[in-house]
């Protein structure tokens, strides 16, 4: 059977656990990227089974239903920590006062321009600003300071592809790894920039990446302790979770990462200070407070 650039296949040998958009062919070889999991693969043609629209539309609900389970999750967090503002805000509601909120700027880069899309929906979604920039991971390190410089974020958040493989080396072997080390250089170019762990809050890695070696070079919060795959939404989640905390307490790594897809077999990181900051009096467009 002949594929095409686009086709959604799995694959035999793994008992067809990871759902796969094929990215490139190279006669009877393909390169795989998965479709809601940040890894990357390869495969010969043998090897793969084009999924039909029944088993996708399958596959596509059930992943819904995940991903919509985090996202209430999130809300009921995010929800208390409104609560808490409003009632530090107010002096315990004894005031009636009204406050803004100078919330953080997200800089998310992705080495996927489909899981881009899908995390700045997302971003949206729960109200976060952000910047999307599409780079392959080799360009990463190349790039990164100068859209730092432009943008001017408090979080940056370097993701795409990534794998481990034990037939090229050990599991501390940066070499076994895609493109691991794209991240790490990427991480240790925003570090030279600001070097405060709490001043620019960094998510980096996809699936199976060298978690220790990207929080050695100096990342807040990485991918994968256990070297599992990594749902293409959790860095969202991260970020999210660091940007809506205030900025006078820390962001446990628990805390951070219970509500994500994965959890904490595949994400994990350092005790963070939150970024968001509150003022009041807020005042209407036209000077004047809004109560």
């Amino acid at each position: 059977m002949s594929y095409t650039r686009g086709d959604l296949v799995t694959r035999y040998s793994y008992q067809h656990d990871i759902l796969f958009r094929i990215s490139s062919v190279k006669k009877e070889q393909v390169d795989l990227v998965g479709e809601d999991i940040r890894l990357k693969a390869d495969a010969p043609t043998a090897d793969l089974r084009l999924v039909e629209e029944r088993e996708l539309q399958k596959r596509r609900r059930l992943g819904k239903e995940k991903e919509e389970s985090s996202y209430r999750l999130f809300r009921q967090d995010y929800q208390l920590l409104k609560e808490k503002r409003q009632y530090q805000a107010t002096d315990g509601f004894l005031h009636e006062v009204s406050y803004f909120q100078l919330p953080a700027k997200v800089l998310h880069i992705d080495g996927d321009p489909m899981y881009l899309k899908k995390c700045i929906d997302l971003y949206q979604r729960i109200g976060l600003q952000v910047h999307g920039v599409h780079l392959y991971e080799r360009d990463m390190p190349v790039q990164i300071t100068e859209l730092i410089a432009k943008i001017q974020p408090d979080i940056i958040v370097i993701t795409g592809h990534d794998a481990f493989s034990k037939n090229k080396g050990e599991k501390q072997d940066l070499r076994a790894y895609r493109n691991s080390k794209y991240f790490i250089e990427a991480v240790r170019e925003a570090r030279r920039m600001n070097p405060n762990l709490d001043q620019l809050v960094i998510f980096a890695g996809a699936c199976q990446s060298h978690f220790e070696l990207l929080i050695r070079a100096g990342a807040n919060f990485a991918s994968s302790p256990l070297r599992v795959n990594i749902h293409a939404l959790d860095p969202v989640y991260i970020a999210a979770k660091v940007a809506y905390t205030p900025f006078m307490e820390k962001v446990s790594v628990w805390d951070a990462i219970r509500n994500t897809l994965t959890g904490n077999k595949g994400m994990g990181g350092v005790e963070t200070r939150g970024l968001l900051r509150t003022g009041l009096p807020y005042m209407g467009e036209e000077g004047k407070s809004n109560e």
